[in-house]
């Protein structure tokens, strides 16, 4: 089941005895529970309405019995299970036995005064296991992937929109590419520019640009930007403003590093015909972070930044031997990798 018409179904007031949330997005996952909470139980209800288990320390049957169990002085409670790792397909052998058939022989006839969430701290389940069969056949399976970037811009407008506030897709783009693709930094930065529009205000690009700082990851982007674009001036003003910042060169070689060893992988998954998805995967990397790598990948030939990594392999063992001086050994390289990219561009 898709989350959204999980969350429909709650609204409406079709709630399932039992549900299995599961993916990337933790911060989603946290606030159905949240919603799921808020629909069944009053604010006064929640401290005897909702229980919590670690399921490294808790067995399935003990969570079982907790359900089968009448709720104290309120009508339903909700039986929050963190750790379910025995829908997974890598579950680890704990301290903890979790004998399926109980949850099995529950599910004939599960409690109508409680409602049991697993939330499963995994990526997907094993469909070959029995609970997790029966759980999709029953449609109780809800995921959580990582939203894409136009699924975020989409989310920032209706938060801003939830409190009474406008922002323009182009506005909650910058805003992705400045605060990154964490749901929680995300939640938390729209707040804050809800809070400075006011009341019915509206969230400007230059609002975004003003009030959130550029991460040190996004810097590095421009960089990378400018030396691609043969712009050194820009390449060593950024440069400038990172070291102002008091940011370590050591630390910046390795981020720039990482990017180009990225931008790499990327132009080798592209010649397999990759998709982006594919390689999002394949990379560990948010598909927005992909999308984002991919477009300045196309800007060096795959030899280039060979030798790039190569030259920053070497840089990195001389500055931290002393052999050089930090700065100046990382304004060096800038200086060269714009000189080689003159006769390197893809």
């Amino acid at each position: 089941m898709e989350a959204k018409d999980a969350v429909k179904d709650i609204r409406a007031g079709r709630i399932a005895p039992v549900y299995a949330v599961f993916g990337k997005d933790r911060y989603r996952m946290s606030q159905f529970a949240t919603m799921l909470t808020e629909k069944l139980l009053a604010p006064d209800e929640r401290e005897l309405g909702i229980v919590r288990y670690d399921m490294s320390e808790t067995s399935l049957e003990e969570i079982i019995g907790e359900a089968e169990t009448l709720p104290f002085f309120v009508p339903k409670k909700i039986i929050l299970a963190r750790d379910s790792s025995f829908l997974c397909a890598a579950a680890k052998e704990g301290k903890v036995e979790h004998k399926a058939e109980r949850f099995l022989s529950y599910m004939e006839h599960p409690s109508d005064t409680s409602i049991i969430v697993f939330l499963v701290q995994a990526d997907k389940l094993d469909e070959r296991r029995k609970a997790v069969k029966l759980l999709k056949e029953r449609n109780l399976l809800v995921a959580f992937p990582e939203l894409t970037e136009s699924e975020l811009a989409a989310w920032i407008i209706r938060r801003a929109k939830d409190q009474n506030r406008s922002i323009g897709e182009e506005a909650a783009s910058l805003l992705v590419s400045r605060a990154g693709t964490g749901m929680q930094a995300l939640s938390q930065e729209v707040d804050k520019l809800c809070l400075f529009a006011g009341e019915e205000g509206s969230i400007s690009v230059e609002d975004v640009a003003r009030l959130t700082a550029s991460t040190v990851e996004e810097d590095v982007f421009a960089l990378i930007d400018a030396m691609a674009e043969l712009n050194m001036d820009r390449t060593l003003t950024i440069y400038r403003e990172l070291l102002l910042r008091r940011e370590e060169p050591i630390r910046i070689a390795a981020l720039v590093a990482r990017q180009l060893r990225i931008m790499l992988q990327i132009k080798e998954l592209e010649r397999h015909r990759y998709s982006p998805q594919q390689m999002a995967g394949q990379l560990g990397l948010h598909p927005y972070a992909v999308k984002l790598a991919a477009e300045k990948a196309r800007k060096f030939e795959t030899a280039v930044l060979g030798e790039h990594l190569s030259a920053l392999a070497e840089l990195d063992y001389a500055m931290k031997t002393g052999r050089i001086n930090k700065e100046l050994g990382l304004q060096l390289f800038f200086l060269s990798m714009g000189t080689g990219l003159k006769s390197g561009r893809a």
